[in-house]
């Protein structure tokens, strides 16, 4: 396997075998504010997740909890072979550990100013992973020529757009060879012209099998590419299920208030 494949996708979120990622009881609260609340869900390897909902339903805050970016109060997850129990307060080890699981893309780029495209994306595999840096840069490249930046290596970020600014991230993302790739809105700082550089992207490595959680409004994408969909909203999952059910004939009156909302703004 490649370092830009990722294992056979299933034809059904659902399918047989035990599920990569495994979330149960999930819980988190700043101060008096309960942001989640009992979030529980599964995302079968090689199968792409959207979460979508209003700002605030806790979506982003889930994705920071499963890549142990945000400690949460309660609840277990599972990734691939490492499960944390956050009740049982688990130390920066165990935290480390369950990081190293994924990699995240996040909204704004966070790439490093003074570093060029090449470094941003082997510090990751030479720094927390010890990988030799010539065999990084090797990695690095083939990885730049798969997002469409073959030619940008030398380049610092502020050379690039804000598309291909975001691409070099996902190909950092990739870099870390995580069993599961987080997207937290990767296209909702960008002009509307550069939004179709990234989805294709990210389309391209939903069918090469690789397993995403992405946080997004963008419903186009989340009806083409998605095995299931979560709604979230007040920091609970809502309802949740195949995207043509959810997007087009949701059960339940919440989800059909926030669709008209974003699918007919006016």
């Amino acid at each position: 396997m490649s370092e830009t494949e990722g294992p056979e996708r299933r034809d059904e979120p659902g399918g047989t075998g035990r599920p990569l990622v495994e979330v149960a009881g999930l819980a988190k609260a700043f101060g008096a504010v309960a942001v989640l609340r009992d979030v529980a869900f599964t995302v079968p390897s090689g199968s792409v997740t959207v979460l979508i909902g209003p700002s605030g339903s806790g979506k982003t805050t889930v994705l920071r909890c499963l890549n142990a970016l945000e400690t949460a109060d309660a609840g277990t997850v599972r990734i691939g072979e490492v499960q944390l129990d956050y009740a049982a307060r688990p130390g920066k080890r165990d935290l480390t550990r369950l990081r190293a699981q994924s990699a995240m893309v996040f909204q704004a780029h966070n790439l490093f100013p003074h570093l060029s495209v090449l470094r941003n994306v082997t510090e990751g595999p030479v720094v927390a992973h010890g990988k030799p840096r010539a065999e990084a840069e090797e990695q690095a490249h083939a990885l730049l020529e798969s997002v469409g930046l073959g030619g940008k290596a030398d380049q610092h970020p502020y050379q690039l757009s804000g598309g291909q600014q975001q691409r070099v991230g996902i190909a950092r993302a990739l870099a870390l060879e995580p069993e599961l790739l987080l997207f937290d809105e990767p296209t909702s700082a960008l002009d509307p012209e550069l939004v179709g550089e990234v989805l294709g992207v990210m389309k391209d490595l939903a069918d090469a099998g690789r397993t995403m959680l992405v946080v997004t409004h963008e419903m186009r994408f989340a009806r083409s590419v998605a095995d299931q969909v979560l709604f979230m909203d007040g920091g609970v999952v809502v309802e949740r299920g195949e995207p043509e059910a959810v997007l087009t004939d949701p059960r339940e009156a919440r989800t059909r208030t926030f669709l008209k909302r974003v699918l007919d703004p006016i």
